[in-house]
């Protein structure tokens, strides 16, 4: 457990530049402390003492804002930067590696029980605002955008904006929107109509074309 405690403190020094020294992230940064308390809390709730955890996890979300279920499955050097309204489900898997931001929200989507929250793969960013919802995947080394909405699993190695979230980067290779093919599909019936409009004037010129008929 120290050894893990000791990891998530350099990771905080070697992400954030505004850190100066262990102790002080150590007493200072809420990140720090909320994910001291949850490595605490879940071997508390594995042991069967699921009230204590709960109460640890309840003053810690009360005294950083931060709110990680205790049943949470979280690997090693996970980094939460600044914090406030992070929000970590109950079924909740998190890689190694990851790295999160203010205001996300790792949530489900109903009332059902077993599986219910996201599964994080490793090297995975997640900006702020963002809310990954459900019991879907994202892939390892894969980047969300920030206020985007996540509702179907993510491929390793691939970038998400919007809402709902979409893929736009894949593989280093940029992916099309939905919206940019729809505008895309919209541009090319305006010039084929466009076409159609020359055609008839010219037909209508060369009086080959019956407009009575029409």
């Amino acid at each position: 457990m120290f050894d893990r405690i000791k990891e998530d403190i350099e990771v905080i020094k070697k992400n954030d530049p505004s850190t100066r020294n262990s102790l002080e992230v150590l007493l200072t940064f809420p990140g720090a402390r909320a994910i001291r308390n949850y490595r605490l809390a879940h071997r508390l709730w594995k042991r069967g003492f699921y009230l204590l955890a709960k109460i640890i996890s309840s003053f810690t979300r009360f005294t950083t804002g931060i709110d990680i279920h205790p049943a949470a499955v979280i690997g090693r050097r996970f980094f939460i930067d600044h914090g406030t309204g992070v929000v970590i489900g109950e079924s909740t898997e998190i890689g190694d590696d990851v790295s999160i931001y203010q205001g996300v929200t790792l949530g489900g989507t109903g009332k059902e029980r077993g599986k219910r929250h996201p599964t994080i793969r490793n090297n995975v960013m997640i900006s702020a605002g963002a809310i990954v919802l459900g019991s879907i995947t994202i892939g390892e080394n894969s980047k969300i955008g920030a206020s985007s909405v996540v509702l179907k699993d993510v491929p390793p190695n691939s970038t998400v904006v919007g809402v709902p979230g979409e893929v736009v980067i894949r593989d280093g290779i940029r992916v099309m929107r939905n919206d940019e093919k729809l505008e895309i599909r919209v541009e090319t019936l305006e010039q084929e109509l466009e076409q159609l409009k020359i055609e008839l004037n010219k037909l209508r010129k060369e009086g080959n074309l019956d407009v009575t008929n029409l």
